[in-house]
């Protein structure tokens, strides 16, 4: 299990890495955990001064592993679709002990970079905002499909990274952009090209390296506290019961129903291109 997620000292660099690169670091029941595991490593190491989070093989991370939890936890009080009647706070209470964990990286005393290729995606967008700071590959794509049908983004970062206006451009179409489009509306902090982005993210962690790990916790704490004082846990909080509703509205019925008769591949691809009425559960007719 541990091998999931590690952790590799690099002089004052930390670098963890998701490690299921066989379902693109999709996260299952161990990941947020592990996450949080290693974080509280790297603190503990006085020679760590900063954290790079990655993943391993062609993604950074393509959001929850829905294969996995659709298969592993029926009756175990964990599916992403309870059973009607459904029951708000033990859904809640899974997804809020997630985002704490995935919180972990926003807590983290020393500073966080994630370097996202191939994909930040659904749950893995999650993760990457609730770093310091992201570099992004210019073709690398980071979004929230699932605000279209069966989701809603827990950590509710978005609009505490982008402003009201882009948050919901971004939440009302689930839309995924690529890291030259998300640099310029100021979701990421850079974005280069594909070959570029391990020597970016290196001169960068090495520069934050250079800073006493005290200087950088005042730093870091001073800017956070900004961000909580404007509401962050109450906006989490809600977001993680609306996660929830999303997947017990008849909508979020619906999703599942149909993703159990046509798969989720094609599920996911009917909800993405928008060609599905989630209300009325059918096929949107392109002519009406």
């Amino acid at each position: 299990m541990s091998d999931k997620v590690l952790l590799q000292k690099d002089g004052r660099i930390g670098r963890i890495i998701l490690n299921r690169p066989e379902v693109l670091n999709a996260i299952d029941g161990d990941i947020p955990a592990l996450i949080a595991l290693r974080v509280d490593e790297a603190n503990a190491d006085p020679d760590i001064h900063v954290i790079v989070l990655s993943g391993a093989g062609r993604a950074f991370c393509a959001g929850y592993d829905l294969t996995y939890y659709a298969s592993s936890f029926e009756g175990a009080g964990h599916e992403l679709t309870q059973e009607m009647p459904w029951d708000p706070m033990q859904d809640y209470a899974f997804m809020h002990r997630n985002t704490q964990l995935f919180m972990s990286l926003w807590h983290s005393h020393k500073p966080v970079i994630a370097k996202v290729h191939g994909y930040a995606a659904a749950g893995g967008s999650d993760i990457a905002l609730c770093c310091d700071m992201i570099v992004m590959a210019d073709d690398a794509e980071i979004g929230y499909m699932p605000a279209r049908v069966w989701g809603c983004p827990t950590t509710a970062m978005w609009t505490y990274r982008l402003g009201p206006e882009q948050a919901k451009r971004m939440l009302f179409t689930g839309d995924r952009i690529a890291g030259s489009e998300a640099q310029s509306i100021g979701l990421v902090l850079k974005s280069v090209p594909a070959a570029s982005l391990d020597e970016e993210v290196d001169t960068l962690a090495h520069r934050i390296a250079g800073v006493p790990v005290n200087q950088l916790m005042m730093q870091k704490m001073v800017i956070n506290q900004a961000i909580e004082a404007m509401g962050l846990l109450n906006t989490q909080k809600m977001a993680t019961l609306f996660d929830g509703i999303t997947r017990h509205s008849p909508e979020g019925i619906n999703f599942k129903s149909r993703s159990e008769e046509k798969g989720w591949k094609e599920t996911v691809r009917e909800r993405d291109a928008g060609t599905f009425d989630w209300t009325h559960n059918r096929p949107i007719n392109p002519n009406s």
